[in-house]
Protein backbone atom coordinates (compact mmCIF):
# COMPACT_ATOMS: atom_id res chain seq x y z
CA UNK A 1 0.00 0.00 0.00
CA UNK A 2 1.44 3.22 -0.96
CA UNK A 3 2.16 6.31 1.72
CA UNK A 4 1.30 9.73 1.74
CA UNK A 5 4.43 11.01 -0.17
CA UNK A 6 4.28 7.99 -2.67
CA UNK A 7 0.75 9.58 -3.70
CA UNK A 8 2.58 12.21 -5.29
CA UNK A 9 -0.58 15.22 -3.57
CA UNK A 10 -3.27 12.73 -3.30
CA UNK A 11 -4.42 12.67 -0.07
CA UNK A 12 -4.75 9.14 2.11
CA UNK A 13 -7.93 7.84 1.99
CA UNK A 14 -10.10 8.85 5.53
CA UNK A 15 -12.32 7.40 8.01
CA UNK A 16 -13.14 3.62 7.24
CA UNK A 17 -12.57 3.26 3.38
CA UNK A 18 -11.66 -0.37 2.19
CA UNK A 19 -8.16 0.46 0.94
CA UNK A 20 -6.82 -2.17 -1.75
CA UNK A 21 -3.79 -4.06 -0.62
CA UNK A 22 -1.00 -3.22 -3.54
CA UNK A 23 2.06 -3.34 -3.41
CA UNK A 24 2.65 -1.20 -6.39
CA UNK A 25 3.65 2.58 -6.04
CA UNK A 26 2.74 5.33 -7.97
CA UNK A 27 5.68 5.79 -10.78
CA UNK A 28 7.36 2.79 -10.12
CA UNK A 29 6.86 2.12 -13.78
CA UNK A 30 7.97 5.78 -14.42
CA UNK A 31 11.32 7.19 -16.11
CA UNK A 32 13.07 10.47 -15.07
CA UNK A 33 15.29 12.77 -17.49
CA UNK A 34 16.54 15.24 -17.18
CA UNK A 35 17.65 17.96 -19.99
CA UNK A 36 18.46 21.02 -18.67
CA UNK A 37 16.57 22.85 -16.77
CA UNK A 38 13.70 20.45 -17.93
CA UNK A 39 12.79 17.62 -16.25
CA UNK A 40 10.37 14.63 -17.22
CA UNK A 41 8.21 12.27 -15.56
CA UNK A 42 6.89 9.98 -17.42
CA UNK A 43 4.91 6.06 -17.36
CA UNK A 44 6.69 3.29 -19.49
CA UNK A 45 5.50 2.56 -21.66
CA UNK A 46 2.43 4.37 -22.06
CA UNK A 47 3.35 7.98 -22.63
CA UNK A 48 5.72 6.56 -24.98
CA UNK A 49 3.50 4.48 -26.87
CA UNK A 50 0.61 7.46 -27.25
CA UNK A 51 3.24 10.39 -27.60
CA UNK A 52 4.79 8.85 -30.66
CA UNK A 53 1.78 7.21 -31.86
CA UNK A 54 0.52 11.29 -32.13
CA UNK A 55 3.57 12.60 -33.29
CA UNK A 56 2.85 9.97 -36.19
CA UNK A 57 0.04 10.51 -37.21
CA UNK A 58 0.31 14.37 -37.25
CA UNK A 59 3.15 13.75 -39.75
CA UNK A 60 1.30 11.43 -41.64
CA UNK A 61 -1.66 13.72 -41.98
CA UNK A 62 0.53 17.11 -43.28
CA UNK A 63 2.44 14.71 -45.25
CA UNK A 64 -0.66 13.17 -47.55
CA UNK A 65 -3.52 15.10 -46.56
CA UNK A 66 -5.20 14.11 -49.52
CA UNK A 67 -5.24 11.11 -48.54
CA UNK A 68 -6.09 11.34 -45.15
CA UNK A 69 -8.80 12.87 -46.25
CA UNK A 70 -10.20 10.23 -48.16
CA UNK A 71 -10.39 8.04 -45.47
CA UNK A 72 -11.37 10.64 -42.71
CA UNK A 73 -14.53 10.89 -45.30
CA UNK A 74 -15.37 7.33 -45.77
CA UNK A 75 -14.53 6.64 -42.18
CA UNK A 76 -17.10 8.41 -40.19
CA UNK A 77 -20.45 7.12 -42.07
CA UNK A 78 -19.17 3.59 -41.89
CA UNK A 79 -18.59 3.68 -38.11
CA UNK A 80 -21.92 5.45 -37.79
CA UNK A 81 -24.14 3.83 -39.53
CA UNK A 82 -22.73 0.04 -38.22
CA UNK A 83 -22.14 0.88 -34.43
CA UNK A 84 -25.57 2.99 -33.71
CA UNK A 85 -27.02 0.57 -31.89
CA UNK A 86 -24.21 0.07 -29.93
CA UNK A 87 -23.33 3.47 -29.29
CA UNK A 88 -27.27 4.14 -28.47
CA UNK A 89 -27.67 1.05 -26.33
CA UNK A 90 -24.14 1.71 -23.94
CA UNK A 91 -25.37 5.36 -23.22
CA UNK A 92 -28.81 3.94 -22.18
CA UNK A 93 -27.09 1.71 -19.69
CA UNK A 94 -25.24 4.39 -18.15
CA UNK A 95 -27.83 6.38 -17.40
CA UNK A 96 -29.53 3.62 -16.12
CA UNK A 97 -26.81 2.81 -13.56
CA UNK A 98 -26.17 6.42 -12.51
CA UNK A 99 -30.39 6.80 -11.59
CA UNK A 100 -29.75 3.12 -9.40
CA UNK A 101 -26.63 4.65 -7.87
CA UNK A 102 -28.60 7.66 -6.44
CA UNK A 103 -31.34 5.60 -4.98
CA UNK A 104 -29.15 2.61 -3.96
CA UNK A 105 -27.52 2.37 0.07
CA UNK A 106 -23.97 3.22 -1.54
CA UNK A 107 -24.77 6.80 -2.29
CA UNK A 108 -23.75 7.50 1.25
CA UNK A 109 -20.31 6.39 0.65
CA UNK A 110 -18.14 9.51 0.53
CA UNK A 111 -15.48 9.86 -1.88
CA UNK A 112 -12.05 10.76 -0.04
CA UNK A 113 -13.14 8.36 3.53
CA UNK A 114 -16.67 8.97 5.53
CA UNK A 115 -14.40 12.20 7.46
CA UNK A 116 -13.49 13.98 4.39
CA UNK A 117 -14.38 17.61 2.86
CA UNK A 118 -15.16 19.43 -0.23
CA UNK A 119 -12.21 21.00 -1.56
CA UNK A 120 -13.70 23.42 -3.38
CA UNK A 121 -17.65 25.43 -3.02
CA UNK A 122 -20.63 24.21 -4.97
CA UNK A 123 -20.02 27.44 -7.28
CA UNK A 124 -16.64 27.03 -8.07
CA UNK A 125 -16.95 23.18 -8.24
CA UNK A 126 -20.00 23.81 -10.70
CA UNK A 127 -17.70 26.36 -13.02
CA UNK A 128 -15.36 23.88 -13.38
CA UNK A 129 -16.97 20.80 -14.06
CA UNK A 130 -19.04 22.62 -16.45
CA UNK A 131 -16.95 24.99 -17.94
CA UNK A 132 -14.66 21.77 -19.41
CA UNK A 133 -17.70 19.43 -19.85
CA UNK A 134 -20.07 21.22 -22.32
CA UNK A 135 -18.51 24.69 -23.16
CA UNK A 136 -17.85 25.37 -26.67
CA UNK A 137 -20.04 22.87 -27.62
CA UNK A 138 -22.99 24.81 -26.24
CA UNK A 139 -21.90 27.89 -27.81
CA UNK A 140 -21.39 25.83 -30.92
CA UNK A 141 -24.65 24.21 -30.86
CA UNK A 142 -26.84 26.10 -28.71
CA UNK A 143 -28.41 28.07 -31.76
CA UNK A 144 -28.24 25.52 -34.63
CA UNK A 145 -29.27 22.50 -33.29
CA UNK A 146 -32.68 23.67 -32.32
CA UNK A 147 -33.28 25.13 -35.42
CA UNK A 148 -31.77 22.44 -37.65
CA UNK A 149 -34.04 19.72 -35.83
CA UNK A 150 -36.89 21.68 -35.99
CA UNK A 151 -36.84 22.03 -40.06
CA UNK A 152 -34.49 19.55 -41.35
CA UNK A 153 -33.74 16.31 -39.65
CA UNK A 154 -36.93 15.47 -38.84
CA UNK A 155 -37.00 13.31 -35.63
CA UNK A 156 -38.78 10.83 -35.01
CA UNK A 157 -40.31 11.38 -38.62
CA UNK A 158 -42.10 14.41 -37.30
CA UNK A 159 -42.29 16.61 -40.16
CA UNK A 160 -40.26 20.16 -41.03
CA UNK A 161 -42.28 23.50 -40.84
CA UNK A 162 -40.99 24.18 -44.25
CA UNK A 163 -42.45 23.02 -47.39
CA UNK A 164 -40.22 22.79 -50.39
CA UNK A 165 -40.66 26.29 -51.48
CA UNK A 166 -39.86 27.94 -48.10
CA UNK A 167 -43.09 28.57 -47.66
CA UNK A 168 -44.48 27.54 -43.84
CA UNK A 169 -46.90 24.87 -43.31
CA UNK A 170 -48.55 25.82 -40.42
CA UNK A 171 -49.82 22.85 -39.47
CA UNK A 172 -46.44 21.16 -38.49
CA UNK A 173 -45.26 24.06 -36.32
CA UNK A 174 -46.52 23.43 -33.22
CA UNK A 175 -45.22 19.98 -33.21
CA UNK A 176 -41.55 20.62 -34.72
CA UNK A 177 -40.90 23.37 -32.68
CA UNK A 178 -41.33 21.09 -29.75
CA UNK A 179 -39.69 18.01 -31.29
CA UNK A 180 -36.68 20.42 -32.22
CA UNK A 181 -36.00 21.28 -28.33
CA UNK A 182 -36.56 18.04 -27.21
CA UNK A 183 -34.84 15.98 -29.56
CA UNK A 184 -31.67 18.81 -28.80
CA UNK A 185 -32.20 18.29 -25.13
CA UNK A 186 -31.75 14.48 -25.77
CA UNK A 187 -28.14 15.03 -26.47
CA UNK A 188 -27.37 17.65 -23.98
CA UNK A 189 -28.93 16.07 -20.75
CA UNK A 190 -28.92 12.82 -18.93
CA UNK A 191 -27.45 10.89 -21.45
CA UNK A 192 -23.95 12.77 -21.98
CA UNK A 193 -23.62 14.04 -18.17
CA UNK A 194 -24.07 9.95 -17.30
CA UNK A 195 -21.15 9.18 -19.26
CA UNK A 196 -18.98 11.46 -17.35
CA UNK A 197 -19.95 10.54 -13.99
CA UNK A 198 -19.43 6.89 -14.83
CA UNK A 199 -15.56 7.89 -15.33
CA UNK A 200 -15.06 10.28 -12.55
CA UNK A 201 -17.29 8.38 -9.93
CA UNK A 202 -14.97 5.27 -11.02
CA UNK A 203 -11.31 7.70 -10.84
CA UNK A 204 -12.67 9.00 -7.30
CA UNK A 205 -13.70 6.27 -5.66
CA UNK A 206 -10.83 4.09 -6.62
CA UNK A 207 -7.75 6.68 -6.09
CA UNK A 208 -9.46 8.47 -3.13
CA UNK A 209 -11.52 5.60 -1.39
CA UNK A 210 -8.87 3.11 -2.22
CA UNK A 211 -5.07 4.35 -2.49
CA UNK A 212 -5.04 3.98 -5.61
CA UNK A 213 -3.39 5.91 -8.59
CA UNK A 214 -5.55 8.25 -10.43
CA UNK A 215 -5.65 6.56 -14.00
CA UNK A 216 -8.24 4.79 -15.67
CA UNK A 217 -6.60 1.71 -14.96
CA UNK A 218 -7.18 1.70 -11.37
CA UNK A 219 -10.91 1.56 -12.09
CA UNK A 220 -10.50 -1.94 -13.54
CA UNK A 221 -8.38 -3.79 -10.05
CA UNK A 222 -11.51 -5.15 -8.32
CA UNK A 223 -11.25 -7.29 -12.23
CA UNK A 224 -8.19 -7.62 -13.29
CA UNK A 225 -6.15 -7.58 -9.67
CA UNK A 226 -2.18 -7.22 -10.26
CA UNK A 227 -2.44 -7.43 -14.13
CA UNK A 228 -3.83 -4.14 -13.90
CA UNK A 229 0.02 -3.05 -13.67
CA UNK A 230 0.51 -5.10 -16.90
CA UNK A 231 -0.02 -4.32 -20.37
CA UNK A 232 -4.12 -4.63 -19.52
CA UNK A 233 -3.09 -1.41 -17.83
CA UNK A 234 -0.84 0.00 -20.62
CA UNK A 235 -3.43 -0.53 -23.03
CA UNK A 236 -6.72 1.01 -21.23
CA UNK A 237 -4.62 3.85 -20.30
CA UNK A 238 -3.22 4.32 -23.69
CA UNK A 239 -6.66 4.19 -25.27
CA UNK A 240 -8.12 6.94 -22.91
CA UNK A 241 -4.85 9.50 -24.16
CA UNK A 242 -6.28 8.24 -27.51
CA UNK A 243 -9.86 9.25 -26.95
CA UNK A 244 -9.67 12.05 -24.95
CA UNK A 245 -6.79 13.71 -27.70
CA UNK A 246 -8.99 13.11 -30.57
CA UNK A 247 -12.13 14.40 -28.92
CA UNK A 248 -10.57 17.50 -27.12
CA UNK A 249 -9.40 17.96 -31.17
CA UNK A 250 -12.90 18.26 -32.09
CA UNK A 251 -13.94 20.34 -29.44
CA UNK A 252 -10.61 22.87 -30.40
CA UNK A 253 -11.90 22.56 -33.92
CA UNK A 254 -15.73 23.40 -33.76
CA UNK A 255 -14.26 26.29 -31.11
CA UNK A 256 -12.00 27.26 -34.00
CA UNK A 257 -14.51 27.72 -36.88
CA UNK A 258 -17.04 29.86 -34.25
CA UNK A 259 -13.89 32.31 -33.56
CA UNK A 260 -12.95 32.76 -36.77
CA UNK A 261 -16.88 33.35 -37.80
CA UNK A 262 -17.57 35.89 -35.08
CA UNK A 263 -14.05 37.67 -36.12
CA UNK A 264 -15.58 37.83 -39.51
CA UNK A 265 -18.84 38.50 -38.43
CA UNK A 266 -17.90 41.57 -36.19
CA UNK A 267 -14.52 42.66 -37.34
CA UNK A 268 -14.03 41.20 -41.06
CA UNK A 269 -11.23 39.14 -40.48
CA UNK A 270 -11.28 36.27 -43.46
CA UNK A 271 -12.56 32.96 -43.32
CA UNK A 272 -11.18 29.86 -44.17
CA UNK A 273 -8.13 26.98 -42.66
CA UNK A 274 -5.66 29.42 -42.80
CA UNK A 275 -7.24 31.88 -40.14
CA UNK A 276 -8.82 28.72 -37.96
CA UNK A 277 -4.88 27.81 -37.76
CA UNK A 278 -3.84 30.80 -36.81
CA UNK A 279 -6.36 30.86 -33.42
CA UNK A 280 -5.65 27.36 -32.82
CA UNK A 281 -1.52 28.67 -32.42
CA UNK A 282 -2.67 31.98 -30.90
CA UNK A 283 -5.10 30.14 -28.17
CA UNK A 284 -2.43 27.02 -27.73
CA UNK A 285 0.02 29.54 -26.73
CA UNK A 286 -2.25 31.22 -24.11
CA UNK A 287 -3.66 28.03 -22.39
CA UNK A 288 0.32 27.15 -21.89
CA UNK A 289 -0.12 30.42 -20.04
CA UNK A 290 -3.21 28.86 -18.09
CA UNK A 291 -1.18 25.52 -17.77
CA UNK A 292 1.91 27.39 -16.24
CA UNK A 293 -0.20 29.25 -13.10
CA UNK A 294 -1.71 25.13 -12.57
CA UNK A 295 -4.75 24.04 -11.86
CA UNK A 296 -6.40 26.85 -9.22
CA UNK A 297 -4.54 30.07 -10.38
CA UNK A 298 -5.44 28.89 -14.38
CA UNK A 299 -8.47 26.77 -15.25
CA UNK A 300 -10.05 27.67 -11.97
CA UNK A 301 -9.72 31.19 -12.52
CA UNK A 302 -11.02 30.70 -16.32
CA UNK A 303 -13.96 28.76 -15.43
CA UNK A 304 -15.18 31.54 -12.77
CA UNK A 305 -14.73 33.82 -15.96
CA UNK A 306 -16.73 31.84 -17.82
CA UNK A 307 -19.53 31.49 -15.99
CA UNK A 308 -19.94 34.65 -14.76
CA UNK A 309 -19.61 36.23 -18.87
CA UNK A 310 -22.21 32.88 -19.77
CA UNK A 311 -24.61 33.78 -17.06
CA UNK A 312 -24.74 37.61 -18.57
CA UNK A 313 -25.14 36.40 -22.36
CA UNK A 314 -27.77 33.96 -20.86
CA UNK A 315 -30.08 36.56 -19.00
CA UNK A 316 -29.63 39.34 -21.77
CA UNK A 317 -30.74 37.07 -24.56
CA UNK A 318 -33.26 36.14 -22.33
CA UNK A 319 -34.70 39.43 -21.33
CA UNK A 320 -33.63 41.04 -24.97
CA UNK A 321 -36.16 37.91 -26.96
CA UNK A 322 -39.51 37.02 -26.28
CA UNK A 323 -39.07 36.05 -22.52
CA UNK A 324 -42.45 34.65 -22.15
CA UNK A 325 -42.30 32.51 -24.70
CA UNK A 326 -38.46 31.26 -23.99
CA UNK A 327 -40.20 30.71 -20.11
CA UNK A 328 -42.85 28.42 -22.05
CA UNK A 329 -40.59 26.82 -24.89
CA UNK A 330 -38.44 25.78 -21.52
CA UNK A 331 -41.40 23.87 -19.64
CA UNK A 332 -42.35 22.43 -22.97
CA UNK A 333 -39.19 21.45 -24.04
CA UNK A 334 -38.91 19.99 -20.83
CA UNK A 335 -42.01 17.60 -21.01
CA UNK A 336 -41.26 17.07 -24.68
CA UNK A 337 -37.63 15.25 -23.74
CA UNK A 338 -39.00 13.29 -21.07
CA UNK A 339 -42.26 12.15 -23.03
CA UNK A 340 -40.09 11.65 -26.04
CA UNK A 341 -36.88 10.26 -23.73
CA UNK A 342 -37.83 6.20 -24.53
CA UNK A 343 -37.91 6.67 -28.22
CA UNK A 344 -35.33 8.69 -28.27
CA UNK A 345 -33.38 6.52 -26.54
CA UNK A 346 -34.43 3.38 -29.01
CA UNK A 347 -31.06 1.95 -31.00
CA UNK A 348 -32.78 -0.44 -33.09
CA UNK A 349 -35.52 -0.08 -36.09
CA UNK A 350 -35.33 3.53 -36.30
CA UNK A 351 -36.52 5.29 -39.91
CA UNK A 352 -34.86 8.83 -38.74
CA UNK A 353 -31.39 7.89 -39.62
CA UNK A 354 -30.10 11.14 -40.63
CA UNK A 355 -30.80 12.34 -36.81
CA UNK A 356 -29.64 8.92 -35.06
CA UNK A 357 -26.37 8.24 -37.64
CA UNK A 358 -25.26 12.00 -38.48
CA UNK A 359 -26.13 13.49 -34.35
CA UNK A 360 -26.75 11.44 -32.02
CA UNK A 361 -24.21 7.95 -32.64
CA UNK A 362 -21.61 11.31 -33.28
CA UNK A 363 -22.78 12.98 -30.01
CA UNK A 364 -22.30 9.60 -28.11
CA UNK A 365 -19.23 9.17 -29.33
CA UNK A 366 -17.90 12.38 -29.10
CA UNK A 367 -19.21 12.13 -25.01
CA UNK A 368 -17.63 8.96 -24.60
CA UNK A 369 -14.32 10.43 -25.84
CA UNK A 370 -14.28 13.07 -24.27
CA UNK A 371 -15.32 11.13 -20.87
CA UNK A 372 -11.37 10.14 -19.66
CA UNK A 373 -10.59 14.35 -20.00
CA UNK A 374 -14.64 15.56 -18.17
CA UNK A 375 -13.99 12.51 -16.00
CA UNK A 376 -10.66 13.01 -14.32
CA UNK A 377 -10.94 16.32 -14.25
CA UNK A 378 -14.39 16.39 -12.18
CA UNK A 379 -12.80 13.40 -9.84
CA UNK A 380 -9.68 15.71 -8.75
CA UNK A 381 -11.98 18.64 -7.63
CA UNK A 382 -14.88 15.94 -6.03
CA UNK A 383 -13.13 14.96 -3.13
CA UNK A 384 -15.36 14.74 -0.16
CA UNK A 385 -18.88 14.29 -1.53
CA UNK A 386 -20.47 11.51 -0.83
CA UNK A 387 -21.78 9.24 -4.41
CA UNK A 388 -25.35 9.71 -4.11
CA UNK A 389 -24.58 14.03 -3.89
CA UNK A 390 -21.84 13.36 -6.65
CA UNK A 391 -24.54 12.14 -9.31
CA UNK A 392 -27.47 14.22 -8.73
CA UNK A 393 -24.79 17.40 -8.94
CA UNK A 394 -22.90 15.42 -12.08
CA UNK A 395 -25.97 14.25 -13.53
CA UNK A 396 -29.01 16.51 -12.99
CA UNK A 397 -28.07 20.03 -12.65
CA UNK A 398 -25.71 20.98 -15.30
CA UNK A 399 -28.73 18.77 -17.41
CA UNK A 400 -31.47 21.76 -16.59
CA UNK A 401 -28.76 24.46 -17.29
CA UNK A 402 -28.26 22.65 -20.61
CA UNK A 403 -31.76 22.45 -21.01
CA UNK A 404 -31.94 26.32 -20.12
CA UNK A 405 -29.49 27.29 -22.47
CA UNK A 406 -31.24 25.64 -25.84
CA UNK A 407 -34.69 27.00 -24.70
CA UNK A 408 -32.84 30.23 -24.66
CA UNK A 409 -30.75 30.36 -27.49
CA UNK A 410 -32.48 27.97 -29.51
CA UNK A 411 -36.26 29.08 -28.53
CA UNK A 412 -35.19 33.08 -29.24
CA UNK A 413 -33.58 31.52 -32.79
CA UNK A 414 -36.29 29.24 -33.45
CA UNK A 415 -39.10 33.03 -33.50
CA UNK A 416 -36.65 34.57 -35.32
CA UNK A 417 -37.10 31.47 -38.22
CA UNK A 418 -41.02 31.08 -37.81
CA UNK A 419 -41.86 34.78 -37.16
CA UNK A 420 -39.92 36.33 -40.47
CA UNK A 421 -38.75 32.99 -42.62
CA UNK A 422 -38.19 35.89 -45.55
CA UNK A 423 -35.58 37.66 -43.30
CA UNK A 424 -34.24 35.77 -40.73
CA UNK A 425 -30.71 35.79 -40.46
CA UNK A 426 -30.71 32.35 -38.75
CA UNK A 427 -32.60 30.43 -41.23
CA UNK A 428 -30.24 32.12 -44.52
CA UNK A 429 -27.73 30.72 -42.01
CA UNK A 430 -28.79 27.50 -40.51
CA UNK A 431 -31.70 26.38 -43.10
CA UNK A 432 -30.55 27.88 -46.50
CA UNK A 433 -26.66 27.37 -46.21
CA UNK A 434 -26.02 25.32 -43.97
CA UNK A 435 -23.35 27.65 -42.11
CA UNK A 436 -23.11 26.30 -38.57
CA UNK A 437 -20.11 28.62 -37.42
CA UNK A 438 -22.40 31.92 -37.77
CA UNK A 439 -25.66 30.55 -36.55
CA UNK A 440 -24.80 32.05 -32.89
CA UNK A 441 -24.03 35.34 -34.29
CA UNK A 442 -27.01 35.11 -36.73
CA UNK A 443 -28.94 34.97 -33.76
CA UNK A 444 -27.92 37.85 -31.97
CA UNK A 445 -28.27 39.88 -34.77
CA UNK A 446 -32.04 40.38 -34.35
CA UNK A 447 -31.44 41.50 -30.54
CA UNK A 448 -30.06 44.81 -29.35
CA UNK A 449 -26.93 45.70 -28.98
CA UNK A 450 -25.51 42.75 -31.08
CA UNK A 451 -21.94 44.30 -31.91
CA UNK A 452 -21.17 44.06 -28.26
CA UNK A 453 -22.88 40.78 -27.81
CA UNK A 454 -21.28 39.46 -30.46
CA UNK A 455 -17.55 40.42 -29.19
CA UNK A 456 -18.66 38.73 -25.53
CA UNK A 457 -19.99 35.82 -27.56
CA UNK A 458 -16.21 35.60 -29.42
CA UNK A 459 -14.65 35.95 -25.74
CA UNK A 460 -16.99 33.18 -24.63
CA UNK A 461 -15.65 30.29 -27.18
CA UNK A 462 -11.95 31.46 -27.15
CA UNK A 463 -12.07 31.30 -22.99
CA UNK A 464 -13.67 27.92 -23.12
CA UNK A 465 -11.36 27.11 -25.96
CA UNK A 466 -8.32 27.87 -23.55
CA UNK A 467 -9.92 25.82 -20.25
CA UNK A 468 -10.51 23.05 -22.65
CA UNK A 469 -6.68 22.98 -23.75
CA UNK A 470 -5.58 23.62 -20.45
CA UNK A 471 -7.76 20.85 -18.83
CA UNK A 472 -7.15 18.19 -21.57
CA UNK A 473 -3.22 18.60 -21.16
CA UNK A 474 -3.73 17.98 -17.12
CA UNK A 475 -5.52 15.15 -17.91
CA UNK A 476 -3.59 13.53 -20.81
CA UNK A 477 -0.47 14.18 -18.47
CA UNK A 478 -1.60 12.73 -15.49
CA UNK A 479 -2.82 9.59 -17.26
CA UNK A 480 0.89 9.43 -19.22
CA UNK A 481 3.11 9.93 -15.65
CA UNK A 482 1.01 6.72 -14.29
CA UNK A 483 -1.20 8.57 -12.10
CA UNK A 484 1.03 11.53 -10.72
CA UNK A 485 -0.84 14.88 -9.94
CA UNK A 486 2.33 16.50 -9.81
CA UNK A 487 4.48 15.65 -12.63
CA UNK A 488 6.97 18.24 -14.50
CA UNK A 489 4.99 21.26 -16.00
CA UNK A 490 6.81 20.44 -19.30
CA UNK A 491 5.08 17.35 -20.01
CA UNK A 492 1.77 19.07 -19.72
CA UNK A 493 3.08 21.61 -22.33
CA UNK A 494 4.22 18.83 -24.55
CA UNK A 495 0.69 17.60 -24.97
CA UNK A 496 -0.80 21.41 -24.80
CA UNK A 497 0.75 21.73 -27.72
CA UNK A 498 0.02 18.21 -29.30
CA UNK A 499 -3.31 18.80 -28.74
CA UNK A 500 -3.66 22.07 -31.06
CA UNK A 501 -1.40 20.36 -33.50
CA UNK A 502 -3.99 17.37 -33.84
CA UNK A 503 -6.84 19.89 -33.84
CA UNK A 504 -4.67 21.34 -36.88
CA UNK A 505 -4.14 18.62 -39.19
CA UNK A 506 -7.53 17.08 -38.85
CA UNK A 507 -8.80 20.92 -39.94
CA UNK A 508 -6.14 20.70 -42.92
CA UNK A 509 -7.31 17.32 -43.74
CA UNK A 510 -11.08 17.46 -44.22
CA UNK A 511 -12.16 19.71 -41.49
CA UNK A 512 -14.87 18.98 -39.27
CA UNK A 513 -15.73 15.49 -41.27
CA UNK A 514 -12.37 14.81 -39.93
CA UNK A 515 -12.54 15.22 -36.97
CA UNK A 516 -15.98 13.74 -36.32
CA UNK A 517 -14.12 10.61 -37.95
CA UNK A 518 -11.18 10.29 -35.41
CA UNK A 519 -13.65 11.07 -32.57
CA UNK A 520 -16.02 8.64 -33.49
CA UNK A 521 -13.29 5.81 -34.04
CA UNK A 522 -11.36 6.00 -30.84
CA UNK A 523 -15.01 6.32 -28.83
CA UNK A 524 -16.08 3.40 -30.13
CA UNK A 525 -13.10 1.14 -28.49
CA UNK A 526 -13.42 2.87 -24.99
CA UNK A 527 -17.13 2.76 -25.08
CA UNK A 528 -16.28 -1.20 -23.88
CA UNK A 529 -14.08 0.36 -21.74
CA UNK A 530 -16.58 2.29 -20.01
CA UNK A 531 -19.20 -0.51 -19.83
CA UNK A 532 -16.78 -2.55 -18.09
CA UNK A 533 -15.63 0.30 -15.93
CA UNK A 534 -19.57 -0.06 -14.52
CA UNK A 535 -19.20 -3.26 -13.10
CA UNK A 536 -15.79 -2.62 -11.63
CA UNK A 537 -17.54 0.53 -9.82
CA UNK A 538 -20.21 -1.82 -8.83
CA UNK A 539 -17.78 -4.25 -6.87
CA UNK A 540 -15.60 -1.33 -5.45
CA UNK A 541 -18.96 -0.21 -3.96
CA UNK A 542 -19.76 -3.49 -2.99
CA UNK A 543 -16.33 -3.93 -1.29
CA UNK A 544 -16.79 -0.55 1.23
CA UNK A 545 -17.15 -0.58 4.50
CA UNK A 546 -20.23 0.55 5.08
Amino acid sequence: MADDTTNQGIPEPEGHSDIIDTDYQIGQDNIETRIGPFGMDIHNPVFLISGLSIVAFVFYALALPEQASAIFGWLRPWLTSTFDWFFLGAANIFVLFCLFLIVSPWGRVRLGGAEATPDYTYVGWFAMLFAAGMGIGLMFFGVLEPVYHMAISEPLGVASPFAEDGSIIAANVAAAKTMGLAATIYHWGLHPWAIYAVVALALALFSFNKGLPLTIRSAFYPILGERVWGWWGHLIDTLAVFATLFGLATSLGFGAQQANAGLTHVFGLPMGISTQVVLITVITAIALVSVLRGLDGGVKVLSEINMGLAALLLLFVLIAGPTLLILTDFLSGLGAYAKELIPLSNPIGRSDTGYAHGWTTFYWAWWISWSPFVGMFIARVSRGRTVREFIICVLIIPSLVCVLWMAVFGGVAIDQVLSSPETSAVKAQVIDSYNPPLSLFAMLEGLPLAKITSVIAIVLVIVFFVTSSDSGSLVIDTITAGGKVDAPVPQRVFWCVFEGAVAIVLLIGGGLGSLQAMVISTGLPFTVVLLVMCWAIWRGLMAERR
